[in-house]
């Protein structure tokens, strides 16, 4: 277990932010983390728990306990199960089901984090979301110490949401996480541009390796690399609106994109939206907004964590003035 006093945390969240917390704790399998959970029993000070960071953003340095999972490993069991480590890398894990040939994770191909991010999030992309494959979720209460196991159903999962993000808030330590995969691969194509692309390389049949490439590389011409340019990916989730609230903007702006959620709900991107209000590639001081996605904020250099959140605050309030509809921040703002 790494235990570590003023501890730096810029390699730490993808945007790249200089701040420090007064304590550092990582562990490494189920044992430590029982350790780590006695131990914010017993510190009187408050504590966040982390991922790979590109879902934070540091406003300041943290007077207190920051906690990271490093459990390592993955196997496969019966029944095409795959159990993670949380503190494995997300797109490894992807990788590696497609080399055994299990599949479902595709569509999720290169999304920052670490595993357990994943059962928190519910991380999605093109049509799927983590929810659709998390059988279970494997951790250690930090009020008791006892491990615990909680069923997909039981976690609440909605967009982007789950109980671990609300009244489960830093609660329990995720040690593993279990999803249900196939050994038969069925292609989701209609999701963004993945079907235009590959009729542009001639794939008509495509295989689950052949979608993952797709993805990576459909990303990596939208996202900017966290190394060369700081970011947390898509900083807004797409706000789901009433069919009402939709069919109003849609007389109003021809073509403007939308995926139905069911039969009274439409989700419009917010990036579209950010786009519409002439924010793409634009910059308040040091913090600006990716010219090749409107959906993702980025540090030019230099920028703090309040810098950041002025130029969302302000996005925010363009966005609600043009389209009446609020769009909240994806990232945990600390």
């Amino acid at each position: 277990m790494r235990d570590i006093a003023d501890y730096s945390l810029k390699a730490h969240n993808t945007f790249g932010i200089e701040a420090k917390c007064s304590r550092f704790l990582e562990f490494e399998d189920s044992q430590e983390a029982i350790e780590v959970a006695k131990i914010l029993r017993e510190s009187p000070l408050p504590f966040i728990i982390i991922g790979g960071g590109s879902n934070l953003l540091l406003t300041k340095d943290f007077d207190g306990i920051v906690v990271r999972s490093a459990i390592k490993g993955y196997a496969f069991e019966d029944g095409n199960r795959m159990t993670c480590g949380s503190g494995e890398v997300w797109d490894d894990m992807v990788a590696a089901s497609i080399r055994a040939g299990y599949y479902g994770m595709e569509n999720l191909s290169l999304i920052p984090g670490d595993v357990g991010a994943s059962a928190v999030q519910n991380i999605g992309a093109y049509g799927v979301e983590a929810k659709d494959l998390i059988l279970c979720v494997w951790a250690i209460e930090i009020a008791t110490g006892k491990p615990c196991i909680w069923g997909n159903e039981e976690c609440g999962y909605g967009y982007r949401q789950s109980r671990f993000k609300k009244d489960w808030k830093d609660k329990y330590l995720i040690c593993r996480v279990t999803y249900g995969l196939s050994k038969t691969f069925t292609p989701h194509l209609d999701y963004g541009n993945i079907r235009s692309e590959l009729e542009r390389q001639g794939i008509t049949s495509p295989s689950a390796s052949q979608v993952r490439d797709i993805i990576i590389a459909i990303r990596n011409a939208k996202l900017p690399d966290p190394k060369v340019l700081g970011n947390a990916g898509s900083f807004f989730m797409n706000p789901i609106v009433s069919r009402e609230k939709y069919e109003q903007l849609a007389a109003c702006y021809e073509g403007m994109p939308h995926y139905m959620v069911d039969a009274e709900h439409e989700k419009i991107p917010a990036g579209w939206m950010i786009d519409q209000c002439g924010w793409k590639g634009k910059s308040m001081g040091k913090a600006g907004v990716h010219d090749k996605q409107a959906l993702v904020l980025v540090n030019r250099g230099g920028a703090t964590g309040k810098d950041i959140v002025a130029l969302c605050e302000t996005i925010q309030r363009d966005v609600k003035a043009k389209f009446g509809i609020d769009i909240y921040p994806e990232v945990n703002i600390i």
